[in-house]
């Protein structure tokens, strides 16, 4: 019997390589999987106002709040070009895309501090003074 557990790696190299363009991160599912005009369909009725965004797609109206992320922290999206054949084997993710910040979309509400994606921004400066030194 074997305890052989797989090990999920990411080729670090591929991220000098990668797209670095606008982000979105949109609460639904879209079965596609590939490139897209996306500024042809998602940008051109955008809303600023104060902080917030507001936008419909596909009838539905979104509202967003563009997120940064935290200093000396950079996003990368992944992706697994070659699955592996059992749940046994090693992956290995390329770094497909690279940003600094992205737009945040809920269905509408706007985004806040109890959203997951907003609270996670968050997380490496509480980390930080979680686990920093003490001083007396």
């Amino acid at each position: 019997m074997s305890c052989y557990s797989s090990v999920t790696r990411v080729d670090a190299s591929s991220a000098g390589k990668a797209l670095r363009e606008p982000l979105h991160l949109i609460p639904c599912e879209i079965e596609h999987n590939g490139p897209a005009q996306i500024s042809q369909y998602f940008n051109a009725a955008m809303k600023d106002r104060k902080h917030e965004k507001t936008i419909s797609f596909r009838g539905r109206g979104l509202k967003g709040q563009e997120l940064i992320c935290p200093q000396g922290y950079t996003g990368l999206v992944l992706k697994e070009f070659n699955k592996p054949s059992s749940d046994q084997e090693d992956r290995t993710l390329k770094v497909s895309c690279v940003f600094d910040k992205l737009t945040y979309w809920n269905l509408e509400n706007p985004p806040n501090s109890d959203d997951a994606v907003v609270m996670a921004m968050d997380w490496p400066e509480l980390a930080e003074a979680i686990h920093g030194a003490v001083e007396d």
